[in-house]
């Protein structure tokens, strides 16, 4: 199967943290970080989408090089790699630049030399090195914490500037490069340092919500742009410059985004206008004349620069958290993750909306949407389940954890079978109609297309198949085949087959009415099997890992004929389901979904 369509993730996202974003003017890509994964996305199209995922740690920032020809990408263990922007990211180097977590990193103008700057042992908390050789050039005295911004100077002569937790902003001169002047202005973190592109200034912003101006070649202050009346009222996270260098976006903790004119001698500035958000404002990019806010609940604020900046021209979202489920519906695709989030998409457009309001503020485990019903779906979170009708939802507490459920679509209203691991909930029109307690620990669950059938696998590989009837569940046959924990189940859509896979890597496809397996040997994924998805016409089932490998098998063909997607998600597939007969959509622990066509 081939890749046609992926869907990004948001930038990690963490209280009190500014996001790092970088971009190409030219191309209009953007680039930032999430989990091990660098994301580069199109501004203008947003299914132009790629994603380098090669660092074996959590990556902290990338930014692209002057020439745009190459990457440079860092992680929380002080490592940096610098790979080629385009192609298949062939890596060009690989340095350890600091002792531990990389916090900014900056190229030259030239393209010749990166700055580094974050946490280390003892005094190193800044390096400026050689890209091509790794060679360091210049001593960075004068901080005795963290670091967490750095910026070079986009004109000769070179300067770097710096500011941490220590509240001080400190000036280099070189290369090689030597301290020479130290600043207390700020009485708190210095959370950004960002030259202008003209390199006559540079500004800091902190979370002491004082934004300042300093001269770029001396490195004298020249002024103080922010104040009580007008300015932020929280933290400044992240500043961004325009071109011309004559003004500069901020954005805060008090979740607005500031406009600035900065005066041509950075005497000072003056407030041009307010972006006001829902969310606190965590990064931001100033990108030819679109201006870019990220939020801390996930959201990617666009705003013209040359038009209305107190509302966004668009708002795109995404998963910034390990997805758990996929659902589709027709050209529709829902997806659940990690915190909670529920994601609206659709082929061949991407993020269409996200369905808030669905009460869910932490992990949903499993999503169904309602066959033939416009955002109609089922999910479940812990210990409660949940229909969600455009928006409107109903909720029922099932009293224990949901280890599972199952969806079958009814004339009179769709019938949901779910498990908590002693009990079984047979609803009817999201109605409880039965609870059966169980003598076996449940793991997972399906009901099959018509209502009258379910099984329920358990933790000692058993499979347990029931019957539904008015007057609710009754137990009829035991199969035993798997060897440990049932870890997936799903019916064919015509009712004919389920399949079943477990936590020892293997899979059988049954048939529902022999009650025997049918299909066999599929033992290709190297670890657990995650969720299983069939095709709408029944012709094939594939399964999903958490060794990030997709097989999808022919029911008609030996297990021998499947079709292979080696390394589908970095850490695990968490989430399958077929859009129709031919199109898979995946969802995996990178927070990706991928849209896969045989």
């Amino acid at each position: 199967m081939s890749l046609v369509e992926v869907y990004a993730c948001m930038p990690s996202v963490e209280r009190g943290r500014g996001i790092l974003v970088d971009g190409d003017a030219r191309s209009s890509w953007i680039i930032y970080c999430n989990g091990r994964s660098v994301v580069i996305r199109s501004l203008v199209q947003p299914l132009l989408v790629d994603v380098y995922c090669q660092h074996a740690y959590l990556v902290s920032v990338a930014r692209i090089s002057p020439n745009a020809q190459w990457i440079a990408s860092a992680d929380v263990s002080g490592i940096v790699r610098i790979w080629g922007a385009t192609g298949d990211h062939t890596l060009r180097h690989e340095y350890t630049a600091l002792s531990g977590r990389i916090d900014d990193l900056q190229w030259s103008h030239d393209g010749q030399r990166i700055v580094v700057c974050g946490d280390g042992k003892g005094k190193s908390f800044v390096r400026a090195f050689s890209w091509d050789t790794g060679t360091s050039i210049g001593d960075f005295e004068g901080s005795s914490k963290r670091v967490l911004s750095c910026a070079f100077k986009p004109t000769r002569p070179f300067r770097v500037a710096t500011g941490g937790e220590d509240f001080v902003v400190n000036f280099y001169e070189g290369p090689p490069f030597k301290f020479t002047a130290s600043h207390r202005d700020h009485t708190n973190f210095v959370n950004c340092v960002r030259f202008a592109p003209d390199g006559t200034k540079f500004v800091t912003a902190g979370s002491d919500r004082k934004l300042i101006v300093f001269d770029g070649k001396t490195g004298c202050r020249t002024g103080l742009v922010s104040s009580s009346s007008d300015g932020h009222t929280g933290s400044i996270y992240a500043v961004s410059w325009n071109a011309s260098s004559s003004q500069v976006v901020t954005v805060s903790a008090d979740k607005t985004a500031k406009l600035w004119s900065i005066a041509g001698d950075g005497s000072g500035g003056s407030l041009e206008a307010t972006f006001c958000s829902s969310d606190v404002q965590l990064g931001c990019l100033w990108l030819n004349d679109s201006i870019v806010t990220f939020s801390l609940d996930g959201r990617m604020n666009v705003l013209s620069a040359t038009g209305d900046l107190t509302a966004p021209d668009k708002v795109l979202s995404g998963h910034s958290k390990s997805i758990t489920a996929v659902s589709a519906s027709g050209t529709d695709i829902y997806s659940s993750s990690y915190d909670g989030v529920i994601v609206k998409w659709r082929r061949g457009e991407g993020f269409v909306a996200r369905l808030d309001g669905n009460g869910f503020s932490s992990s949903v485990s499993g999503l169904g949407a309602v066959a033939g019903s416009e955002d109609t779906f089922v999910a479940c979170g812990q210990t409660k389940l949940s229909r969600i009708v455009g928006g409107t939802e109903s909720t029922i507490d099932l009293g224990a954890a949901c280890v599972g459920f199952s969806i079958a679509p009814c004339r009179d209203g769709e019938v949901v079978l779910a498990c908590t691991e002693q009990e079984l909930i047979l609803l009817r029109d999201f109605a409880v109609v039965s609870r059966l307690s169980l003598p076996f620990t449940a793991t997972a669950v399906a009901v099959s297309p018509d209502a009258k059938a379910a099984i329920v696998g358990d933790k000692d590989g058993k499979l347990h198949l029931f019957s539904l009837g008015e007057d609710g569940l009754h137990q009829e046959a035991l199969l035993e085949r798997h060897r440990a924990s049932v870890t997936a189940l799903e019916f064919s859509p015509d009712g004919t087959m389920f399949a079943s896979g477990d936590q020892n890597r293997e899979a059988f496809v049954w048939d529902a009415v022999k009650r025997e397996v049918k299909l066999k040997n599929m033992l290709y994924h190297t670890t657990s099997i995650q969720c299983i998805a069939w095709a709408v016409d029944s012709s094939k089932v594939a399964t999903g890992g958490v060794d990030g490998c997709i097989y999808v098998y022919y029911v008609d063909r030996p297990a021998s004929a499947r079709i292979s997607i080696r390394g589908a998600h970095p850490g695990g597939v968490s989430g399958l389901a077929f859009a129709d007969a031919s199109e898979l959509v995946s969802g995996g622990q990178d927070a990706f979904l991928r849209v896969w066509k045989s």
